[in-house]
Protein backbone atom coordinates (compact mmCIF):
# COMPACT_ATOMS: atom_id res chain seq x y z
CA UNK A 1 0.00 0.00 0.00
CA UNK A 2 1.45 3.71 -0.56
CA UNK A 3 1.22 6.11 2.39
CA UNK A 4 -2.27 7.25 1.47
CA UNK A 5 -3.67 4.05 0.71
CA UNK A 6 -3.09 2.69 4.74
CA UNK A 7 -4.36 6.36 6.06
CA UNK A 8 -7.92 5.41 3.86
CA UNK A 9 -7.63 1.97 5.16
CA UNK A 10 -7.26 3.10 8.82
CA UNK A 11 -9.64 4.07 11.30
CA UNK A 12 -10.41 4.77 14.61
CA UNK A 13 -10.88 1.08 15.37
CA UNK A 14 -13.57 0.88 18.06
CA UNK A 15 -13.90 -2.94 18.37
CA UNK A 16 -10.72 -5.35 18.06
CA UNK A 17 -10.75 -8.98 18.30
CA UNK A 18 -7.97 -9.99 20.76
CA UNK A 19 -5.79 -11.43 18.07
CA UNK A 20 -1.96 -11.13 18.95
CA UNK A 21 0.27 -8.76 16.61
CA UNK A 22 3.27 -10.53 15.78
CA UNK A 23 5.89 -9.02 17.64
CA UNK A 24 8.02 -8.06 14.87
CA UNK A 25 5.58 -5.34 13.60
CA UNK A 26 4.97 -4.07 17.04
CA UNK A 27 8.83 -3.74 16.54
CA UNK A 28 8.54 -2.01 13.69
CA UNK A 29 5.83 0.70 14.86
CA UNK A 30 7.98 1.10 17.93
CA UNK A 31 11.31 1.82 15.37
CA UNK A 32 9.31 4.11 13.56
CA UNK A 33 8.24 6.15 17.03
CA UNK A 34 11.70 5.78 17.72
CA UNK A 35 13.00 7.65 14.24
CA UNK A 36 10.39 10.78 14.83
CA UNK A 37 11.40 13.89 14.70
CA UNK A 38 11.85 16.29 17.99
CA UNK A 39 12.82 19.43 19.36
CA UNK A 40 16.55 19.54 19.43
CA UNK A 41 16.30 15.97 18.68
CA UNK A 42 16.06 15.65 22.73
CA UNK A 43 13.40 13.00 22.67
CA UNK A 44 11.60 13.53 25.80
CA UNK A 45 9.23 10.89 26.28
CA UNK A 46 9.07 7.27 26.60
CA UNK A 47 6.93 4.34 25.07
CA UNK A 48 5.54 2.13 27.55
CA UNK A 49 4.41 -0.95 25.90
CA UNK A 50 1.66 -3.02 28.18
CA UNK A 51 0.81 -6.80 27.19
CA UNK A 52 -0.21 -8.10 30.48
CA UNK A 53 -3.73 -8.63 30.67
CA UNK A 54 -4.50 -7.72 34.53
CA UNK A 55 -2.96 -4.42 34.18
CA UNK A 56 -4.77 -3.40 31.34
CA UNK A 57 -7.83 -4.41 32.95
CA UNK A 58 -6.55 -1.75 35.44
CA UNK A 59 -6.18 0.90 33.09
CA UNK A 60 -9.57 0.12 31.32
CA UNK A 61 -10.88 1.34 34.44
CA UNK A 62 -9.21 5.13 34.81
CA UNK A 63 -9.60 4.89 30.68
CA UNK A 64 -13.58 4.94 30.75
CA UNK A 65 -13.98 1.37 30.31
CA UNK A 66 -13.03 1.34 26.66
CA UNK A 67 -13.03 -2.26 25.61
CA UNK A 68 -9.96 -1.74 23.10
CA UNK A 69 -7.74 -1.20 26.19
CA UNK A 70 -8.18 -4.89 27.09
CA UNK A 71 -9.31 -6.83 23.38
CA UNK A 72 -6.00 -5.36 22.07
CA UNK A 73 -2.89 -7.45 21.56
CA UNK A 74 -0.30 -4.23 22.93
CA UNK A 75 -1.43 -1.11 24.31
CA UNK A 76 1.47 1.66 23.73
CA UNK A 77 1.55 4.50 26.08
CA UNK A 78 3.26 7.64 25.82
CA UNK A 79 4.78 9.13 28.22
CA UNK A 80 6.68 12.70 28.12
CA UNK A 81 9.40 14.56 30.65
CA UNK A 82 7.95 15.89 33.39
CA UNK A 83 10.54 18.78 32.99
CA UNK A 84 13.39 19.87 31.11
CA UNK A 85 16.29 19.51 33.03
CA UNK A 86 20.32 20.27 32.82
CA UNK A 87 21.19 16.75 33.59
CA UNK A 88 18.39 15.62 30.61
CA UNK A 89 19.23 17.88 28.62
CA UNK A 90 23.52 17.25 29.00
CA UNK A 91 22.70 13.42 28.74
CA UNK A 92 21.33 13.30 25.68
CA UNK A 93 23.90 15.18 23.67
CA UNK A 94 26.35 13.49 26.13
CA UNK A 95 25.19 10.32 23.73
CA UNK A 96 25.21 12.17 21.01
CA UNK A 97 28.48 13.02 20.94
CA UNK A 98 29.33 9.68 21.90
CA UNK A 99 27.88 8.19 19.06
CA UNK A 100 28.74 10.10 16.41
CA UNK A 101 32.59 10.34 17.85
CA UNK A 102 32.48 14.28 18.61
CA UNK A 103 33.84 15.94 21.96
CA UNK A 104 31.82 17.32 24.26
CA UNK A 105 32.38 21.04 23.18
CA UNK A 106 31.25 20.36 19.53
CA UNK A 107 27.84 21.35 21.19
CA UNK A 108 28.71 22.99 24.38
CA UNK A 109 27.39 26.08 23.17
CA UNK A 110 24.23 25.05 21.76
CA UNK A 111 23.75 22.75 25.24
CA UNK A 112 24.27 25.69 26.88
CA UNK A 113 21.75 27.61 25.13
CA UNK A 114 19.04 25.21 25.56
CA UNK A 115 19.37 24.77 28.94
CA UNK A 116 18.81 28.43 29.95
CA UNK A 117 15.88 28.42 27.60
CA UNK A 118 14.53 25.57 29.52
CA UNK A 119 15.31 26.41 32.93
CA UNK A 120 13.75 29.50 32.27
CA UNK A 121 10.29 28.21 31.39
CA UNK A 122 7.91 26.67 34.06
CA UNK A 123 8.01 22.72 34.65
CA UNK A 124 4.15 22.87 33.33
CA UNK A 125 5.95 25.08 30.06
CA UNK A 126 8.31 22.27 29.71
CA UNK A 127 5.70 19.63 30.40
CA UNK A 128 3.66 20.67 27.45
CA UNK A 129 6.25 21.53 25.22
CA UNK A 130 7.64 17.76 25.89
CA UNK A 131 4.28 16.40 25.61
CA UNK A 132 3.92 18.03 21.90
CA UNK A 133 7.31 16.38 21.13
CA UNK A 134 5.35 13.12 22.18
CA UNK A 135 2.23 13.59 20.02
CA UNK A 136 4.91 13.72 16.47
CA UNK A 137 6.05 9.94 17.72
CA UNK A 138 2.57 9.16 18.40
CA UNK A 139 1.40 10.22 14.53
CA UNK A 140 4.33 8.42 13.12
CA UNK A 141 3.46 5.06 15.23
CA UNK A 142 -0.11 5.49 14.36
CA UNK A 143 1.05 5.92 10.70
CA UNK A 144 3.34 2.87 10.48
CA UNK A 145 1.04 0.57 12.35
CA UNK A 146 -1.62 1.95 9.27
CA UNK A 147 1.24 0.91 6.57
CA UNK A 148 1.89 -2.77 8.33
CA UNK A 149 -2.18 -3.47 8.37
CA UNK A 150 -2.34 -3.26 12.48
CA UNK A 151 -5.41 -1.45 13.43
CA UNK A 152 -4.68 1.29 15.91
CA UNK A 153 -6.99 3.51 18.46
CA UNK A 154 -5.78 6.63 19.05
CA UNK A 155 -7.03 7.98 22.72
CA UNK A 156 -6.41 10.57 24.80
CA UNK A 157 -9.98 9.86 26.64
CA UNK A 158 -8.45 8.47 29.75
CA UNK A 159 -7.40 9.95 33.71
CA UNK A 160 -3.58 10.26 33.20
CA UNK A 161 -2.97 10.94 36.62
CA UNK A 162 -4.77 7.36 37.21
CA UNK A 163 -2.00 5.58 34.86
CA UNK A 164 0.71 7.35 36.04
CA UNK A 165 -0.17 6.16 39.59
CA UNK A 166 -0.74 2.75 37.88
CA UNK A 167 2.58 2.68 36.56
CA UNK A 168 4.69 4.51 38.68
CA UNK A 169 5.01 6.87 35.65
CA UNK A 170 5.97 10.59 38.02
CA UNK A 171 8.51 8.68 40.44
CA UNK A 172 10.49 8.26 37.17
CA UNK A 173 9.81 11.71 36.04
CA UNK A 174 6.91 10.90 33.44
CA UNK A 175 3.43 11.84 32.66
CA UNK A 176 1.09 9.90 30.47
CA UNK A 177 0.16 11.71 27.60
CA UNK A 178 -1.49 9.06 24.64
CA UNK A 179 -2.71 5.74 24.49
CA UNK A 180 -2.59 3.92 21.80
CA UNK A 181 -4.08 0.57 21.63
CA UNK A 182 -2.57 -1.89 18.53
CA UNK A 183 -4.55 -4.68 17.45
CA UNK A 184 -6.97 -6.14 14.86
CA UNK A 185 -10.79 -4.74 14.43
CA UNK A 186 -13.48 -6.89 15.34
CA UNK A 187 -15.61 -5.02 11.72
CA UNK A 188 -19.02 -7.42 12.46
CA UNK A 189 -19.15 -5.84 16.61
CA UNK A 190 -17.66 -2.21 15.24
CA UNK A 191 -19.89 0.17 14.26
CA UNK A 192 -17.87 2.74 12.83
CA UNK A 193 -15.78 -0.27 10.70
CA UNK A 194 -17.58 0.10 7.19
CA UNK A 195 -18.45 3.87 7.10
CA UNK A 196 -17.02 6.02 5.03
CA UNK A 197 -13.92 8.01 5.67
CA UNK A 198 -14.57 11.64 5.70
CA UNK A 199 -12.27 15.01 6.37
CA UNK A 200 -12.90 18.70 5.50
CA UNK A 201 -12.93 18.78 2.13
CA UNK A 202 -8.98 19.73 0.87
CA UNK A 203 -10.41 22.82 -0.58
CA UNK A 204 -11.37 23.98 2.78
CA UNK A 205 -8.56 22.52 4.65
CA UNK A 206 -5.51 23.95 2.93
CA UNK A 207 -5.03 27.40 2.97
CA UNK A 208 -2.31 28.93 0.07
CA UNK A 209 -0.78 32.17 -0.55
CA UNK A 210 0.11 32.71 -3.94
Amino acid sequence: MSLIEALNWRYATKKMNGETVSQDKVDQILAAAHLAPTSSGLQPFKIIVVTNPELKEKIKEVAYGQSQITDCSHLLIFAAWDNYTEERIKAVFNHTNNERGLPESATADYVNRLIGLYTAKTEEENFHHAAKQSYIAFGVALTEAAILKVDATPMEGFDPAGVDQLLGLREQGLRSTTLLPLGYRDASGDWLANLKKVRTPLSDFVIEFK
